[in-house]
């Protein structure tokens, strides 16, 4: 046992070098191919705040700067956010299975930024970069209520009662947004790219929302993350050590519903990422939510990078990201499930 802070300190450098390594290779991959040099030269010279002169191809800057490390910086950061969440999600509800996702908090998102839309196509003129955001959050509140009440009569509020709930919300919300896409008509194709997940367009305003969200985010889980231990030991263990599970809980679950609100105004619905991250991590380094919060959310910022690169540049056209990480989650999901099914057997 006395390895294990050792382990987390290499987990969390190894990550954390790879994340950089793939922000700097991401950026030089793409239509137009990019030296490692001249990547880091910009970079370098942005950090420092553009003191200097310095002789560029104003085309390459422009690529770099303003399209690549842009959509860089937001999958990192969506990325993070999500398994951040599920880190979260599957501590407070003691289940591997949970995530945004699964609970529907990503669907309820996602009807509430498509309402906004389509809105928009019946002349309500909305302002986009304030309305999204905001219907969004709304949407997953709403779901985050609806899921609960849905599971209130177990007073526990077990996770096999709430993460049931989820499904249903979402398969309703599915049906929902069904009518949303209908109602659309000739902009159901941006509603139908955007709902599948995807990062291409990303602007400097997104991140600028995007970073505060996930510092704060961090902070509020970090601050709750002992008492998070706590009730892995079970619920009236926790109340004993005078930790308040009610306050806890709906702390956390509108914290995190905030942040998936956030990721799904900016990418759209990207699943599993919550799920893989975190289930991985704890196999690997054991449950200690003081660790896991900051080690996820570099591993979920590293994943859809990695995954966002090979849609945009190695894939020969464009697959939204939503379906690649779907495609890689689901049997992941099936496998978990499966796992869990014969332990408890």
């Amino acid at each position: 046992m006395a390895a294990r802070p050792v382990s987390t300190l290499i987990t969390g450098a190894g990550l954390l070098l790879l994340l950089l390594i793939s922000i700097v290779m991401s950026a030089t991959m793409g239509f137009m191919e990019i030296p490692v040099a001249t990547v880091l030269q910009l970079i370098t010279h942005a950090l420092s705040l553009g003191s200097g002169d310095m002789a560029m191809d104003p085309i390459v800057t422009a690529v770099v700067m303003d399209v690549r490390l842009p959509r860089i910086l937001a999958a990192v950061l969506v990325g993070g956010m999500l398994a951040l969440c599920g880190t979260v999600f599957q501590a407070i509800l003691l289940n591997p299975l949970a995530d945004p996702y699964t609970l529907g908090i990503s669907s309820g998102a996602a009807f509430g930024a498509s309402l906004v839309i389509v809105l928009q196509v019946v002349g309500w003129m909305l302002p986009t970069s304030f309305s999204v955001p905001l219907f969004a959050f709304l949407g997953s509140i709403g779901t985050l209520f609806t899921v609960l009440a849905l599971a209130s009569e177990d007073r526990r509020l077990s996770s096999t009662s709430l993460i049931l709930s989820g499904v249903i919300v979402a398969a309703i919300l599915s049906a929902a947004i069904g009518f949303l896409k209908f109602v659309a008509d000739e902009q159901v194709g941006i509603i139908i790219f955007w709902l599948m997940g995807s990062l291409s367009g990303i602007s400097r305003q997104n991140i600028l929302l995007l970073l505060p969200a996930i510092l704060i985010g961090m902070t509020v889980c970090l601050f709750y993350s002992r008492d998070l231990n706590i009730m892995a030991t079970g619920e009236r263990a926790a109340i004993t050590l005078g930790i308040n599970t009610v306050r806890l809980r709906w702390v956390l679950l509108i914290t995190c519903s905030l942040m998936t609100a956030l990721c799904v105004s900016v990418s759209g619905i990207i699943g599993f990422v919550g799920l893989i991250v975190p289930h991985l991590l704890r196999h690997l380094l054991g449950p200690d939510n003081r660790q896991l919060i900051i080690l996820s959310t570099l591993g979920g910022g590293l994943l859809l990078l990695v995954a966002d690169t090979i849609t945009r540049a190695v894939l020969p056209a464009e697959v939204p990201i939503g379906v690649l990480t779907a495609l890689i989650g689901g049997p992941f999901f099936a496998y978990i499930f499966k796992k869990r099914q014969q332990e408890n057997g």
